[in-house]
C-alpha cells in the first residue's frame, strides 16, 4: 500500500491510502473512517476486494493522523477533499464506502459529486442531527449519548467532556466485543494512532456529526447500501431505518442480533453489492 501527502491550497495536507496504484482496471472504492480512527483501509475486507478487483484509496480526515487539523470542518467537507485526491491521483469515477461516521461522510460525498460516485454504502451510519421524524439519541449507550450531548452544548463543552471521559466497554453489545477480539481487531491498528496525537480529530467529527451536515443525503442518486445491526449501541438501527425512509436510491440491510462492529462481518456482501451497482 502506497502511502503520501497531498499539499492543499492553504497550506495544510492531507495524508493518502492507496492499495493499489498501479491497477487502473480495478474499481476505485474510497474508504470513509469512523470516529477515532485514521484513514487506512479496512484490511479484513482485502481478499474479497482482490477477488472482485477493487481498489482502496482513503485518506486520515483532518486532525488525524499525518493531515493537518481543520477547526470547523462539516460532513459535507469530505466531498471536497475525495475530489482533490481524485484529481491527483488520476482517478474520474469511483464508489465510497464508510463505516459509523464515516458513513455519514460517504453518503456526502454522494449528494455532492453525482457526477463521479457511482455507489455507496454506509454500514453503522448516523443520520443528520435534528432529522425530522427521529429521536437521534434513543437507543444509544449513555456513555455515546453523553458525549454526543456535549457536542451539542459546542466545543469548550465538548472539550470539558474528553478531558475526563473513560471507554466505557458497555458501548458495545457483547457480539461486538467478539468481533474485537476476533477478525476485526484490526481496528486496534487504527484507533490507537488516531488518538496519539491528542483528541482533536475526534471533538472536529463529533461536532460535525451534531452541527448541519451542508448537504442533504436526501440528494444522492446514486445506488445506496444502508446496513446496520439491530443491537447497534453506538449508532442505534433507528438511523440507518430513517435514512432508508429519506434516500430514493436506499436499500437497508438490518442484521439481527448484530451490533456496531459485528455487523462488518457482512461487508463482504456489500462489496459484492459494489460492484454489481458502480458498474
Amino acid at each position: 500500500m502506497r502511502e503520501l501527502d497531498l499539499d492543499l491550497s492553504d497550506g495544510r495536507k492531507l495524508h493518502i491510502y492507496d492499495t493499489a496504484p498501479d491497477d487502473a482496471a480495478r474499481l476505485v472504492v474510497f474508504w470513509h473512517h469512523g470516529t477515532p480512527n485514521i484513514g487506512t483501509p479496512p484490511e479484513p475486507l482485502f481478499p474479497a476486494s482482490d477477488r472482485l478487483g477493487l481498489r482502496w484509496v482513503s485518506y486520515d480526515r483532518p486532525g488525524y493522523g499525518g493531515s493537518t487539523p481543520l477547526e470547523g470542518r462539516d460532513v459535507a467537507s469530505a466531498a471536497d477533499y475525495v475530489s482533490r485526491v481524485a484529481d491527483a491521483l488520476g482517478i474520474g469515477r469511483f464508489a465510497v464506502m464508510g463505516h459509523s461516521g464515516g458513513g455519514s461522510h460517504a453518503l456526502a460525498c454522494g449528494a455532492l459529486l453525482p457526477d463521479r460516485v457511482l455507489a455507496v454504502v454506509s454500514v453503522s451510519g448516523l443520520a443528520p442531527y435534528g432529522a425530522e421524524g427521529l429521536d437521534w439519541f434513543a437507543g444509544m449507550s449513555a456513555s455515546g449519548e453523553a458525549s454526543l450531548r456535549a457536542a451539542v452544548e459546542g466545543r469548550a463543552a465538548k472539550e470539558r467532556h474528553e478531558a475526563s471521559a473513560e471507554y466505557d466497554p458497555e458501548m458495545f453489545a457483547p457480539v461486538d466485543h467478539a468481533a474485537l477480539d476476533g477478525e476485526w481487531s484490526w481496528f486496534g491498528s487504527v484507533v490507537g494512532p488516531a488518538l496519539e496525537g491528542g483528541l482533536g480529530g475526534l471533538i472536529d467529527d463529533d461536532l460535525a456529526y451534531v452541527t448541519p451536515w451542508g448537504c442533504d443525503p436526501a440528494q444522492v442518486s446514486a445506488p445506496i447500501l444502508l446496513m446496520h445491526g439491530d443491537e447497534d449501541r453506538v449508532v442505534p438501527c433507528s438511523h440507518g431505518e430513517w435514512l432508508a425512509r429519506t434516500c430514493r436510491s436506499a436499500e437497508l440491510r438490518l442484521f439481527k442480533g448484530d451490533g456496531h462492529i459485528s455487523v462488518l462481518h457482512s461487508a463482504t456482501a456489500a462489496l459484492d453489492w459494489l460492484r454489481s451497482n458502480a458498474g
